[in-house]
Parts: C-alpha cells; sequence; structure tokens
C-alpha cells in the first residue's frame, strides 16, 4: 500500500511538473504570438479570461464525474484537453482559432487540478495528505519556473515551437497516468455513488449545476457574515493584480521593447520570488507581525510596486521592480486567507473554497479590464493596479484587524 501511495503521488507530481512546463514555455509567448495574429488588448484579455471562466464553471462538473467514473480518466481527459489546447494554439492562423483554442484549455484542463487532489485524498491518510499535496505544489511552482525561460528562448527562434513542444509534454504525461498511475478510487465507492446519484436522478450535469447554484448562494451569503470584507478584499486583490499578471506581455512588448526571451526571464525572476516568498517569509513574518499588519504592508507595497513598475526603464531595474512587486503579493493573499480562516464560524475547507471562488472570480473580470486600459494607454492598467491596491489598503485600515487571533503579535 506505501508502495503504491507512494508511486500514484510521483506520478502525479511527476506528470504535473510536465503539464506546468510546458504551460510555463508558452506564457511568454502569449502576446507576442497574438499581436502576430492582429489581436488587441481587450482580445488579449479576453483570451485570458474565457480559459479562466471555464475552468471556474466546469471544475464542479469535473469533480461530479470523477466521483461516478474514478480519478484516472478523468485526468487523462485534462491531459488530452491541454494537449490538443497547446497543438490548436500553436496551428492558430485566425483570431477565432485562438479563443477555441482557450475555451478547449479551460473547458477539459480544467479536470486536471481538482482531480489530482481528489486523487491524492482517496489514496493516502490525513497524516500523510498534506505531504502529498506539498508535493504537487512543489510540483507546479518547478515547472513555471523553469518553463518560461526555456519558453522565451525557443521563441526567440520561433513562436510556434515551444506550444508544439507543450503539446507534446501533454501527451507524455497522459501516457504516463494511461500506463502507471493506479486507479484511487474504489470500484465499491464508485459504483455507491453512481447508484446514489441515480437514486436522486442526478446526472454529473444536473448535479454540478446544482453545486454551482449552490456556490452562488454560499457567496452571496458570504458577504453579510463577519469574514464578508475579508472575502470582498480577496476579489478586490485579485481583480487588482490581474492588472499586471494580465497585460504584462504586452507592456513589455509594446512599451520596453522585449523579446520573447527577455520576457521568459522576467517570468523566471516571477516564479523564483512567488516560491522562495511562500517557503521563507511567510511563516517567520506572520508569527512576527500577524496577518492583519501583513495584509496592509502588502497592499501598501503593491500599490508602489505598480509605479515602481511604471518608472522602470532598464532591463536590471525591471527584474528588480517585478521581483519586488511578486514578492509583496505572495504574501498579500495568503495573509488574507489566513485571517478569514480565523474568523470563519464555517469549516476550514469551506472557507478556502469561498476565498478560491472569489479570488477566481477577480481573475475573470480582471484581465477584460485590463486589456481595455491597456488599449487605451499601455501604462493605465499599472495606473489602475495601484490606485485598486491603494483603496484596498485604505479599507484594510478601517476594517481589518488581527482580531480573533488567539494571540497578540507584534
Amino acid at each position: 500500500m506505501i508502495h503504491t501511495k507512494g508511486r500514484a503521488i510521483t506520478i502525479l507530481s511527476f506528470a504535473l511538473v510536465i503539464v506546468t512546463l510546458g504551460f510555463g514555455m508558452i506564457i511568454p509567448l502569449f502576446p507576442f504570438y497574438i499581436e502576430k495574429l492582429g489581436a488587441s488588448g481587450s482580445d488579449y484579455g479576453l483570451l485570458i479570461s474565457t480559459a479562466a471562466l471555464f475552468e471556474f464553471l466546469l471544475a464542479p462538473v469535473w469533480g461530479s464525474i470523477s466521483d461516478r467514473t474514478g480519478r484516472r480518466p478523468i485526468l487523462m481527459i485534462g491531459m488530452l484537453g491541454y494537449a490538443l489546447s497547446s497543438l490548436l494554439f500553436g496551428l492558430s492562423t485566425e483570431l477565432w482559432m485562438l479563443y477555441a483554442s482557450r475555451a478547449l484549455s479551460g473547458l477539459l484542463s480544467s479536470a486536471t487540478s481538482g482531480t489530482a487532489m481528489a486523487s491524492i485524498s482517496d489514496s493516502t491518510t490525513e497524516e500523510e495528505r498534506s505531504t502529498g499535496i506539498g508535493m504537487l505544489g512543489a510540483a507546479t511552482g518547478l515547472g513555471m519556473i523553469l518553463g518560461p525561460g526555456l519558453g522565451g528562448w525557443l521563441g526567440a527562434t520561433s513562436l510556434a515551437l515551444p506550444f508544439f513542444i507543450s503539446a507534446g509534454l501533454g501527451l507524455v504525461g497522459l501516457l504516463l497516468i494511461a500506463l502507471l498511475l493506479p486507479e484511487s478510487l474504489p470500484r465499491a465507492t464508485r459504483r455507491a455513488q453512481a447508484a446514489r446519484l441515480s437514486q436522486e436522478a442526478h446526472t454529473p450535469g444536473k448535479m454540478a449545476l446544482i453545486q454551482f447554484g449552490e456556490m452562488w448562494r454560499v457567496m452571496w451569503r458570504a458577504l453579510a457574515s463577519p469574514i464578508g470584507i475579508l472575502l470582498g478584499m480577496l476579489f478586490l486583490v485579485s481583480f487588482g493584480l490581474t492588472n499586471f499578471e494580465s497585460v504584462f506581455g504586452l507592456y513589455a512588448a509594446d512599451k520596453l521593447g522585449y523579446g520573447p526571451e527577455h520576457v521568459g526571464t522576467i517570468l523566471v525572476v516571477v516564479g523564483i520570488a512567488s516560491t522562495l516568498g511562500k517557503a521563507t517569509l511567510i511563516g517567520p513574518l506572520t508569527r512576527r507581525w500577524g496577518e492583519a499588519l501583513i495584509a496592509r504592508a502588502s497592499l501598501l507595497a503593491s500599490s508602489a510596486g505598480f509605479l515602481l513598475l511604471l518608472l522602470a526603464g532598464q532591463y536590471v531595474a525591471v527584474l528588480l521592480a517585478t521581483g519586488f512587486f511578486i514578492l509583496s503579493k505572495t504574501l498579500l493573499r495568503t495573509a488574507l486567507l489566513s485571517l478569514a480562516s480565523r474568523r470563519a464560524a464555517v469549516g476550514q475547507g469551506a472557507v478556502m473554497g469561498l476565498g478560491n471562488s472569489f479570488i477566481n472570480l477577480g481573475r475573470i473580470v480582471g484581465p477584460i479590464w485590463a486589456g481595455v486600459l491597456f488599449d487605451a494607454d499601455a501604462r493605465y492598467p499599472y495606473i489602475s493596479g495601484a490606485a485598486i491596491m491603494a483603496v484596498g489598503f485604505i479599507i484594510s485600515l478601517i476594517w481589518v484587524s488581527q482580531k480573533g487571533k488567539a494571540t497578540t503579535s507584534g
């Protein structure tokens, strides 16, 4: 059993490294590729939001289906969808093909992450689960650190090549799961779940609609709860930060004149700064100063970071400003989620789910806003981001405190 658990975690981790490596490779090439096809900043924002919207809507569907069919088939669908969407993007010669690629990515690739987590939960004890999930997180981080640099370097030769390599890596991940990954959900459990849903006349699609409707009701009620202000801030922060995340590649290409290799290198710095911040800073700083103070400082630093990015002209200055900005935002989301978990009257899993739902909403709406602003002036998304984070800072001064914490820090 231990050997089977270890093998499952290793295969899933390796498959996620492959996928995130491929995804990381194509991130720095997006702005250059869409500009080649005549797309605008608004198109770029809509392309990013399209995949995010499908992932937000369809994750519950895949979760319901995996409860009935098992985890491995759904993981295989996710990997195949990732490979096909990358291939279609690389072959695109019209703008509508880019939208179809992003829709396909959100439709099928949304099956991967949540199902991988469910597979780990199926095959581990509560004591082992955090280690398994941590390995998946580390695998994702590794791919996102290495991928952009490799993609930028390859993209300097051919913009389409990294998309084809990414599709090939997705197929490798598919084969690993198909041939080596054991099914984590016992057949008896699947049959029982299918029988229960059949008795209730719930197809996976109907079950997902019920879950989705309930999720909206829960999110709306949560805004009036003691953690409502924190959930609203998670949306605001996510919305504000997408003003950087959504148009950085376009800004670097149009305003700074950078090529794919330069953008890829900067995104490597982004990955390293984010990973180091999570690994080394969050715990010690939170214990010393508390989440409320960390959230305020991060909001202020993020607002300043947007302005620093506007002022940075030399390549080294851009790298330093980007690293500073990423460190500030890395601490911010974690601090707000931690504060929400301390004050919630519901279970911790429900709090994290609510928090991620509000974050994802910001990721859907934010890129559209940033793309429209970019078409008006390349500087406007950064100015908007600075203003949004400043508003968040003011809100945190008035309504966010360390109240509810068991012991007082700093």
